[in-house]
Formats: structure tokens, C-alpha cells, sequence
């Protein structure tokens, strides 16, 4: 039995649902070296608690908070897997793993069919600490799973993992995706490779019935970004017979949601040519020529050309990266957002719409809908929020953890 002792209160965020114990949050930590030795208490730095181990986590007068998995060499310390005491979680490991799976896969199956490509399990949201899986169904019905294990919290369950996914998805391929910058500070390997069959590294997928080239070898992140699917055929119903900017592109997914709509022209645009040429690619599978077309090129200057040029839309899509990944940035990020922000709302009709997005969960909400009070005020535009969208159910938002709710998507009128 490990436990682990936070400092004086604080344990307030993760009575609220918060699963990250942070290093400079613990007070100390309570072991033995061996059944039925000595008890000790050692500073998280001095203690030879190995990595990977299961603990308890308690408050600072040893209250029981929930059980964790330990790693020293991260910054977040223990990531909790439960709430449970630490003798429920490993009398039965398997079963323990395996439900956790079933839930989230049977939670997906009210919202998506067996021929939908979806996030599959949502790392903590799911209660799977650093576990995210996508499920894609390529065009010949093959189930595709892309795996990746980014903590300590579920590298030590990889066996079970593995085996409670083939046993509830039944892939025809499964291949783990290793981030290297994150494996590297949890000291994991950093190894992408197929696990057991070989698939194809470029897979075709069909979303709101359109057909997309997916890259879960060398595209972004797993590939695709599945979260923002109900949010592209939100759009369809602004775009029939309109003149559409669809940027920060990446796979042009959000352009031809409009060209499905019936737009009379659509613009996508992406500063990577590699994504471009992909664009290009399912522009060609979905017949979209002759009205869509890709662009390389910087979106922040590319709308500044625009802007001097007097062009004018009557549909604009922002969906950038992630302009913050940390809290010291978020006020260079605020400049960003509101910049392209500000410019696309002077490139539209009036009356036209803007859909505009951000993915860094450090640009919280209330900074996002800022952001864009002041990007109208500046542009001397009047601006209504139709509506106010998140990502999809595949990525469920939980309670207590802000990070899980990290997409925002405004749709908007630019009066």
C-alpha cells in the first residue's frame, strides 16, 4: 500500500472532479519496502516508490481522495483512475479495465453507426487517463483503431487495453501513434508502429457523406479531427448558393461541407502544402472541381490581401490550430484569435456569417466570446451569436475537468 499526502487544501479541485495531481501539490509520501516492514514517510523527491505504481491519494490529514497511478518524472505526478480504494481497483485488473472500455464504447454507439469514424475513448474524460483511441471505418468497411497512450496512467494497463478494444470493437487494424513531445516527459517509449496486422498508412472515410482522405501515419495528431464533425453539417444550411472562405483547412473538410450545400464557390486555404495537396486530393474524389478550390497560403496574410483587394464573402470558417498550449500565452493568442477574427468580419456581406473556432482549452470560453466582442468592436461590426458549439459526443466534457471542454465553435452574424 502507497499513499500519497497532499499540502493543506489541496484537494478542493479534485473533490470538484479534477484527475491531475500536480508535484508541488504533495505534502509526502507513506510506504512500505516490503509487506509487513516499517512504515515511511519521504518527500515525493526522496521516496523509491517505483513508477507506474497504483497509490491512494489522500488530504493532508489523510482523508481518502480516490486512487491514481504514480510517475515521478511528470509534472502531473498521479493521474486518478478511480474512486474507489486502491484493494477495489486491483483485485480484478481486467474487469476493471474492461468495463471502463465497454462503457465508452457503448456510450458512443447512441450517437454514431457502425460505419461512423469517432473518438472511441477521451483519455480522462472516460476515466482512461492519457488513453485516446479513434475508431475510422475506411470506405471498404474495414475498422481502423489509432491508439495512443500518452501517461504512465495507462501505459501499465496496455495488455488489458488492447485486449477489452479487440474484444468490444473487433478492428481489422490497430495502430498506436506515439506523441513524441508528451511520451518523452512521461517517460514513455516513443515508438509509432502497427499492432499485429499491417493497414494502410492513407485511409478513405465517408463523413456527412462526403469522402476524406485520412493520413493516421503522418497526418496531424491521429490524422483527422473528429471532433468537429456535427459542427461541419452545421454549416451546410448558411452555404447554398454562397460564396464560401473555408480556412486554416487542413484536410478541407469544412469546404466541402459547403460545396455539399450547394455553394456556389468555395476557397480553402492551408499555409502546409502537404495539406494542400491532400485538399486537392478530395476535392478530386468528391467531384468538387468546378466550384472548390485550395490555396497555400499564410492565413493571416492571405486575409490582409484580401482585405485590400475589397473582396467579399458571404461565408467565412475559422477553425486554427491551437494558438496557446500554455497559460503564459494566452495573451499573445488573444491578438491572434482577434486579428483573423477582426479581418474575416470586414471580408463579409453584411448579414453574412461567420463560423469561427478555437481548440486550446488555455482560451477558455469566456476569453473565446470576448475575444470576439472586441474583434467586432474594432472591425465596427455588430455581431449575433446564433449559436454556441462544442465537439462532439464523441468527446464528452467532464465535470471538474476544464481541460475535456476545449473546442469552442461560435456561429455567427456579421451585421
Amino acid at each position: 500500500m502507497v499513499r500519497v499526502f497532499l499540502n493543506a487544501k489541496e484537494e478542493k479541485e479534485i473533490l470538484q472532479g479534477f484527475l491531475w495531481v500536480f508535484d508541488n501539490e504533495i505534502s509526502h509520501v507513506k510506504y512500505q519496502k516490503m509487506e509487513g516492514g516499517e512504515w515511511i514517510n519521504a518527500p515525493l523527491k526522496d521516496c523509491d516508490v517505483p513508477d507506474g505504481t497504483i497509490v491512494e491519494v489522500c488530504n493532508k490529514a489523510g482523508g481518502f481522495l480516490g486512487t491514481g497511478v504514480l510517475n515521478k518524472k511528470s509534472k502531473i505526478t498521479i493521474r486518478l483512475i478511480s474512486s474507489d480504494h486502491m484493494d477495489k481497483v486491483t483485485e480484478d485488473i481486467p474487469s476493471f479495465i474492461d468495463k471502463k472500455i465497454a462503457d465508452a464504447v457503448n456510450y458512443r454507439r447512441l450517437y454514431y453507426s457502425d460505419t461512423d469514424s469517432y473518438r472511441l475513448v477521451f483519455a480522462e474524460a472516460d476515466m482512461l487517463p492519457g488513453l485516446i483511441v479513434e475508431r475510422y471505418v475506411s470506405e471498404n468497411g474495414d475498422v481502423y483503431l489509432v491508439v495512443q497512450f500518452l501517461a504512465m496512467a495507462c501505459n501499465i494497463f496496455r495488455k488489458e487495453i488492447l485486449e477489452s478494444l479487440k474484444k468490444h470493437c473487433n478492428p481489422d487494424f490497430i495502430y498506436e501513434r506515439a506523441d513524441e513531445k508528451i511520451n518523452v516527459k512521461e517517460g514513455l517509449d516513443t515508438v509509432s508502429a502497427w499492432i499485429g496486422k499491417t493497414g494502410n498508412e492513407v485511409l478513405t472515410i465517408t463523413e456527412n457523406e462526403i469522402k476524406i482522405k485520412v493520413d493516421i501515419v503522418n497526418g496531424q495528431k491521429t490524422g483527422y479531427f473528429l471532433d468537429q464533425k456535427f459542427n461541419r453539417k452545421e454549416i451546410q444550411r448558411f452555404c447554398h448558393g454562397k460564396k464560401v472562405l473555408d480556412t486554416f483547412t487542413h484536410t478541407g473538410a469544412f469546404g466541402l461541407n459547403a460545396y455539399k450545400a450547394g455553394a456556389r464557390e468555395v476557397t480553402s486555404v492551408d499555409i502546409s502544402q502537404e495539406a494542400v495537396d491532400m485538399v486537392n486530393e478530395n476535392i478530386r474524389m468528391n467531384n468538387a472541381g468546378d466550384k472548390m478550390t485550395a490555396v497555400c497560403a499564410d492565413v493571416f496574410e492571405l486575409l490582409k490581401d484580401y482585405e485590400n483587394k475589397g473582396e467579399k464573402f458571404d461565408v467565412i470558417i475559422l477553425d486554427p490550430p491551437a494558438f496557446t498550449k500554455s497559460a503564459k500565452t494566452i495573451e499573445k493568442a488573444y491578438g491572434g484569435y482577434k486579428e483573423i477574427n477582426l479581418r474575416a468580419m470586414r471580408l463579409l456581406v453584411p448579414g453574412g456569417i461567420l463560423i469561427t473556432c478555437s481548440c486550446s482549452h488555455f482560451f477558455d470560453t469566456e476569453t473565446f466570446y470576448d475575444m470576439i466582442m472586441h474583434a467586432a468592436k474594432d472591425s465596427h461590426r455588430r455581431v449575433q451569436i446564433f449559436e454556441k458549439r462544442g465537439a462532439g459526443p464523441d468527446h464528452p466534457v467532464l465535470m471538474g475537468y476544464p481541460t475535456s471542454e476545449y473546442l469552442k465553435c461560435a456561429v455567427t452574424r456579421v451585421l
